[in-house]
């Protein structure tokens, strides 16, 4: 790996042409994984894509001017210095705040090169172009609101937040909710059945921790194959599935963890304390995400978890 100041002229305008190709292909595929869902923020990114072409063109241009044809092979993973990216253009679907904020963050680090470099060259016209495209990029963000404003006008703009939240319901809050329903209230027979019978809080704490985790990987399989995303919109049918999975096994394992009390009383009261938070939390979880009225959620959640209370208490006493 090469530092920043070893580098000649010659190989920080390779450099440079190798970051304006990268950062054009990334926008590319950020207006790719956009279009679908937020067509007007995609056509922002191919903007700002053909920005980024023009700059690569402007570079490649004084470099065959300067040193000829051949531009050696230089890339930002080669000098220390730059931000390792994490690559969200290559998840599906896209987060529209999380490409935004990393749009955001490569233009202040390709300011922050261009500036360096300008600083450093010594040739007077490398010296000009280097610290032309400082200030672009320096004025890339304000471009970027500027081209927001003409193709993201407010009720646009609401729209496609709208519907970014709509995905986040649609992807990560239902699976999730649909899993701490089913472990919180599945669990609920197993667990005080088996307090009931035995009286041993340790006996009902392995009855739990098992009824949980086979809920869990039940539940993460039965969503991960449910469909594939590609027609519903619902997201990579894995990550629903360990949504799912994991919040169905945290349900169970809420009440299950007070029996690692001693005291049976003590044990049991803790319990139900638990169910009556873990039932208020999926009350106000549907009403907030899926607008569920707070009482009507109330009702159904409270409705199902008395039910299956009731049965637990009954097979445990008979």
């Amino acid at each position: 790996m090469r530092d920043f100041q070893s580098l000649t002229e010659r190989e920080i305008l390779a450099l440079a042409i190798s970051l304006e190709e990268e950062d054009e292909r990334v926008y590319a595929d950020y207006a790719e994984g956009l279009r679908q869902d937020y067509a007007a923020s995609a056509s922002v990114f191919d903007g700002m894509r053909a920005e980024e072409s023009g700059h690569r063109r402007r570079l490649i241009e004084l470099y065959r001017q300067k040193f000829g044809e051949h531009i050696p092979l230089i890339r930002r993973q080669d000098v220390r210095g730059f931000v390792h990216r994490r690559p969200v253009w290559l998840v599906r679907p896209l987060g529209l705040e999380t490409v935004r904020n990393q749009a955001s963050a490569m233009e202040v680090e390709s300011r922050r090169f261009y500036e360096k470099a300008a600083a450093k060259a010594g040739d007077v016209h490398i010296r000009q172009l280097l610290d032309d495209l400082a200030q672009e990029e320096r004025g890339h963000e304000e471009r970027a609101d500027e081209l927001g404003k003409t193709k993201l006008p407010a009720g646009v703009k609401r729209q496609e937040d709208e519907a970014s939240r709509r995905l986040f319901i649609l992807q990560i809050v239902q699976p999730g909710l649909v899993g701490l329903m089913d472990g919180s209230v599945s669990t609920l027979a197993p667990v005080f059945a088996a307090a009931l019978a035995t009286h041993r809080p340790w006996d009902a704490f392995l009855v739990g921790l098992a009824a949980s985790l086979g809920a869990g990987i039940s539940m993460g399989f039965a969503e991960a194959l449910s469909d594939d995303g590609s027609l519903t919109g619902r997201g990579h049918p894995w990550l629903r599935g360990l949504i799912s999975g994991l919040m169905t096994a945290l349900g169970g394992i809420g009440h299950t963890l007070p029996f690692l009390i001693g005291s049976f009383g003590v044990a049991m009261t803790a319990a139900i304390v638990v169910v009556v938070i873990e039932l208020a939390a999926i009350t106000w979880v549907r009403h907030k995400y899926m607008e569920t009225p707070p009482l009507s959620a109330a009702l159904q959640v409270g409705l199902g978890g008395v039910l299956v209370f009731v049965t637990g208490v009954v097979i445990g006493s008979s």
